[in-house]
């Protein structure tokens, strides 16, 4: 197992530090630039846009609304990254990884558009819904079936596994934390609830994420709003520190800058998952008018995800005055920092948060292999497959050490985004020229604009969907 995870670790290092951020950022720099700053220019209309739609039914197909879209994304989106991930973040890197998480936000904000956008435009019809995502555009806009099929196992390895491994370990991590109770039943318990709404399809999945996560979000933020009340005299204090400990003298000269920058960027693409080809498969879903308009509700994700949910973490944990450099793997830094706050209900309450962080994103990420695993076959029997293999690994995260598991989402996770980052910069072209059409819609006075394939003669025939 040390052999195992020494090679892991080196995987890791060599994929972020060379290639892995480069990319990141520079997608994100870019795609900012040629939309003029897309993730802020049209902020409000974003805001118009979530949740207009309603979900609607056209003969046998029952369609997914923008705001179940929304909210599956969401789902995969808000979880033990919102809350163990920025402990992990702050124990090793300091409190300035906070601040790059908020930097690869506000960048990868533009790249999670594009992604999404693309999604729409190349989205194809399954037996109930539409269905759609990275493998479906880099077959039919890059014209690379291989290259599909390479993501859409890396997405079903990545999410379908690993990431809700990684769920799964931090849920009853924080269980036995607060409870004493047993890993091994809470994953069980955790396994068979899983099972039951993923045998039900896409349709379950969003209905019961489209309950949970407004709930569990709000729930959040007030608790959040609570500590910073508690503790406003301190929070200048805690701003401060951020900053300074991003790029502050000290942190260069003791080497924990560089640590700083890595934990914001690693933890950061784990929270948000702007660019990694994730969010487009919930995205593929929604029944819109013009593809822009999921782009800007996958877009308001991202924000949604980290500079509201992750910040409630990092601020809870900074207010406390808890000691950053303790060794408590994860959440249980972030239990330890409520409990100071509100006493021993604190533990409990992060058990429970958790609960429903980490359920509703074992439900998206299990969609996310779905979505692409039919990409590859249809065949009944290899989906009844996949679900029992996504239950088994929500066991087996269960009771895996921690380190194990987050090594392997780390490694898989910078593979995805590779696969998916070089896509998009070839295909987003097409999305410039969407965002085009709709913001000349919108100055000709049309409150909702309406895309036709025959706007974009070129790939027409590659249009299946409007």
């Amino acid at each position: 197992m040390e052999i195992f995870q020494s090679l892991i670790n080196g995987a890791n290092d060599l994929l972020w530090t060379y290639v892995l951020i480069a990319l990141l950022i520079g997608c994100g720099l870019w795609f900012s630039l040629r939309t003029r700053f897309v993730q802020f220019r049209l902020f409000r209309e974003m805001i118009r846009t979530l949740g207009e739609s309603a979900p609607s039914t056209d003969g046998h197909e029952r369609h997914i609304s923008s705001f179940q879209a929304f909210t599956i994304s969401l789902a995969s989106r808000v979880g033990t990254g919102n809350l163990a991930g920025v402990a992990t973040a702050i124990t090793v890197g300091g409190p300035g990884a906070i601040f790059w998480m908020w930097v690869i936000a506000l960048i990868g904000a533009s790249s999670s558009f594009v992604e999404s956008t693309l999604a729409q435009l190349f989205k194809v019809r399954g037996e109930t819904s539409f269905i759609g995502g990275p493998a479906y555009y880099m077959e039919k806009g890059l014209k690379k079936r291989w290259m599909g099929v390479l993501f859409a196992v890396l997405i079903t390895l990545t999410f379908g596994f690993a990431f809700n491994s990684v769920q799964s370990n931090t849920l009853c991590a924080a269980f036995e934390h607060a409870f004493g109770t047993d890993p091994l039943w809470m994953g069980l318990g955790l396994t068979a609830a899983t099972l039951l709404i993923i045998f039900g399809g896409v349709h379950r999945i969003a209905r019961v994420s489209s309950l949970i996560v407004p709930v569990m979000a709000v729930g959040y933020l007030l608790l959040a709003l609570l500590i910073v009340v508690m503790n406003l005299e301190h929070l200048p204090a805690v701003l401060t520190q951020i900053v300074e400990n991003a790029f502050g003298l000290h942190q260069a000269v003791g080497g924990t800058l560089g640590a700083a920058l890595m934990q914001g960027i690693r933890r950061g693409l784990f929270s948000n998952e702007a660019g990694m080809g994730s969010a487009p498969n919930a995205a593929a879903t929604a029944h819109v008018g013009h593809p822009v308009q999921q782009g800007f509700i996958q877009t308001l994700g991202v924000f949604s995800d980290t500079l509201l949910i992750c910040s409630c973490t990092a601020f809870i944990i900074l207010c406390s005055g808890v000691d950053t450099t303790t060794t408590a793997d994860g959440v249980q830094l972030t239990q330890t920092a409520l409990t100071s706050q509100v006493g021993s209900i604190g533990a409990s309450y992060v058990a429970v948060a958790l609960m429903f962080f980490a359920y509703s994103s074992i439900l998206g990420n299990y969609y996310y292999g779905e979505a692409n695993l039919q990409f590859i076959t249809r065949k009944k029997w290899v989906l009844q497959t996949y679900r029992l293999l996504a239950g088994s690994m929500v066991l087996f995260g269960a009771v895996a050490s921690l380190n194990v598991v987050w090594s392997l989402a780390d490694l898989f996770m910078a593979l995805m985004a590779l696969c998916n980052l070089t896509a998009i910069l070839l295909l987003g072209k097409y999305a410039f020229r969407l965002l085009d059409d709709y913001c000349r819609q919108k100055r000709a006075g049309v409150k909702n604009p309406v895309f036709r394939k025959e706007q974009m003669k070129d790939i027409a025939p590659d249009i299946t969907c409007w």
